[in-house]
């Protein structure tokens, strides 16, 4: 496992839509181990693949950091209630805000071996989900920041 480096705002790849999971293989086993020490390195509660570089649908999310979800191509199945709190991201240092999500999801994806998986989360892993489902897209906090 490595620590890689975390893709800042102004990069142009955290704005690009990142492509599905094809292969299951060792390198998507090591991309998403590297994924979750670099989170757990930066104490993150999460971490989406383009924030280290590439352009792959999948990401990490542990809101504990003793229960690990590995989302590869995630599709929210089900989104339900509404939540407004704080969030931040690895990738926007220094910059916090209000954004509004859903209470509950249910999302289905695939695991590394590419069998399928569905979460069913409430909460801040709601939260959490959803912002590194986000990332996905090139999407950012900031994009749904509640401005005063």
């Amino acid at each position: 496992m490595a620590i890689r480096p975390i893709v800042k705002m102004g990069d142009d790849l955290l704005r690009m839509k990142s492509k599905p999971v094809t292969e299951f293989d060792e390198r998507l086993g090591i991309l998403l181990d590297d994924m979750r020490e670099t989170m757990l390195k930066n104490n993150g509660v999460g971490i989406a693949a383009p924030q280290v570089g590439i352009l792959k649908r999948a990401c990490i999310v542990s809101v504990d950091g003793k229960t690990f979800y590995e989302l590869i191509n995630p599709i929210v199945v089900k989104a339900s209630g509404r939540q407004v709190g704080p969030e931040g991201c690895l990738s926007v240092p220094g910059i916090n805000g209000d954004v509004e999500r859903p209470k509950k999801l249910i999302v289905d994806g695939v695991d590394r071996k590419g069998l399928p998986v569905r979460f069913k989360v409430s909460d801040y892993e709601a939260v959490a989900f959803c912002h590194e489902m986000d990332h996905l897209d090139g999407v950012l906090f900031i994009d749904k920041m509640l401005r005063g």
